[in-house]
């Protein structure tokens, strides 16, 4: 089944590069609120999140024909979309109210009405308190269980993303599950961690 998937990414990102409107277009549907829940992380600011996205994509279609055929395209489109978020922040630094990207990254829990009545309420208590504990840790360890756990990347993909070596990558997650724990004791993490970047994967702009 994943081999089937990889195959017609493959496909879709040939044709976004033959310039085909059709695969580009496709190309967008797909990863657009990926790419839009990855920036609300950085900045609440929807229009700037917008305008990163929009110019990723243009830029994607400009410049296709220097575009590499084998790629992971959801590693690729994540890492780009993050510089040019970083980059956005930099440069309106007092209008986004943050100096440094790299110093802030939320996740947040605020489920609508229709999951309240899905999940119990011991359930829904334990993933508010997830969230906070999330919410503590420092803002690389929060991005690395973000991109791992809500964006299915594999270490080496995240460490790519973010600039930073394998090992340093799984030395940030280690850190931030060891705090977990410690903080939530004789709660099941992973699963709650699953759980709740399952949610968030269910916000839209």
């Amino acid at each position: 089944m994943k081999d089937r998937l990889i195959g017609a990414d493959n496909i879709l990102w040939n044709n976004v590069i033959l310039g085909d409107q059709q695969a580009y277009r496709e190309l967008y549907e797909m990863y657009a609120d990926v790419l839009f829940r990855y920036g609300l992380r950085y900045i609440k600011d929807t229009s700037t999140i917008k305008d990163c996205i929009q110019e990723l994509f243009t830029s994607l279609y400009h410049y296709r024909n220097n575009l590499a055929h084998d790629v992971n395209i959801r590693f690729y489109l994540l890492r780009s979309f993050r510089r040019k978020i970083h980059q956005a922040v930099k440069k309106n630094a007092t209008m986004l109210h943050t100096a440094n990207p790299e110093d802030y990254f939320s996740i947040v829990y605020e489920p609508d009405a229709e999951q309240l009545l899905i999940a119990a309420e011991q359930q829904q208590e334990m993933l508010r308190l997830l969230a906070r504990e999330l919410n503590e840790l420092p803002a690389r360890q929060k991005e690395v269980l973000f991109l791992k756990f809500n964006c299915s990347l594999s270490y080496e993909e995240v460490a790519g993303i973010m600039k930073i070596s394998v090992p340093t990558c799984r030395t940030l997650a280690y850190r931030a599950f060891r705090q977990l724990r410690a903080n939530m004791e004789k709660v099941p993490v992973l699963p709650l961690m699953i759980l709740l970047m399952s949610w968030i994967s269910r916000e839209h702009p």
